[in-house]
This record gives C-alpha cells, structure tokens and sequence, in this order.
C-alpha cells in the first residue's frame, strides 16, 4: 500500500557529489569515491557492535545519498548511532571507507543546521567545559583509586586552555553554527 510507503517527491543528484567533495578535504578524492562502489551487500550492518543494540544501518545512508535523498540522509536519526569504531570500514569488500563517510555526511548535516538536542548539549559542555563530558566527583574518585590524577592533563588540569578551546570554536564557526541550530530548534519548539 501506496500510505506505508514514503513517497519520493525530491532528489538531489549532486548530493554524493558534495559528500565525495567535502570529504575528499579530509580523506581524500579516490577514497571519498569508493561510496559509488557500495552494492548495499550489508557486511557492514552485519558487523556493526552497534546494530546489535540499536537500530544502525549505515547502508541505508548511503543508498540515501547515491539516490540523492539527501534530506532523508541528513535528517536519518541513525546517522548519528554510528560509534566511529571503523569495524564496518576495515570488512567493506568494496573497500568503502563507511566510518570516514558517516563523519563527513554528519558534518554536513551539522553545517546545514540538523543536529539533535543531545549533541547540541554535547557542544555546549564544550564551550564551558573544554570537554564533552565535564568531570564530576566519582570520575575523579575513580580516578584516583586507580592510581591516576583526579583531573586528566586537558582542560580540567589546564583551565587557561578553556580560553583556547573557545577561540577555535569561534574562528571556526562551530560556535555559530551551535548557537544558530539551537535558536532554530527553540523557534521551532515555540512555533
């Protein structure tokens, strides 16, 4: 039935061109390439640790992007569940570089303003904190029984690097593209 069914109503064919030519920035031309070579065979769905507790299905993004679906692509909730293990990367038979593709499409996501609300918390730990995860007392109680120092040597141990954290955050523009996704997402919530 045609109402179980998402119709197609947009594509864009250039989509896996802009991901082939943003990460081609990072990882290279041919690399960035190879996701035309994905035949959706599911190796890498197969050997995800993370699909065994959640619903990861890298496949379907990039079929996504090779259709030129990219609002569905950008917009897939499962774009974000992949944990960057590269376990689906290192089994590809094609040689696609998975791992390295979910990044460059979720920082195209992230530049185009999608992003969910626990990850724009995440950036907001990082422009108070230094870190993602701030420390709290029981981190640095386990710490310290395990024969570490109760801080790490970053942020924590070195609070004058805040200051350094925040001015690349600025001169990058991650800091604005946080705060412009975070007004969007409150308008939105207002609406």
């Amino acid at each position: 039935m045609v109402e179980d069914q998402k119709i197609i109503k947009e594509t864009d064919p250039k989509f896996i061109e802009e991901i082939i030519e943003y990460g081609s920035k990072f990882f290279g031309k041919e690399e960035m390439e190879r996701l035309k070579a994905c035949i959706q065979c599911g190796t890498c769905v197969g050997g995800c640790p993370s699909g065994r507790r959640a619903a990861w299905r890298v496949k379907s993004i990039f079929r996504k992007a090779q259709l030129g679906l990219k609002d569905d692509a950008l917009n897939d909730d499962e774009l974000w569940d992949c944990t960057t293990c590269f376990t689906c990367q290192e089994r590809c038979p094609r040689k696609v570089s998975t791992t390295d593709t979910v990044r460059v499409v979720r920082n195209i996501a992230f530049r185009e303003g999608i992003a969910q609300p626990r990850h724009l918390a995440v950036c907001s730990y990082l422009f108070k904190f230094g870190h993602a995860v701030p420390i709290n007392d029981e981190t640095k109680a386990t710490r310290k029984k395990i024969g570490l120092k109760e801080l790490p040597a970053t942020v924590h141990m070195f609070p004058e690097g805040l200051d350094e954290v925040n001015k690349i955050v600025e001169e990058t523009g991650f800091k604005k593209i946080v705060e412009e996704t975070q007004k969007a997402q409150e308008a939105k919530k207002n609406e």
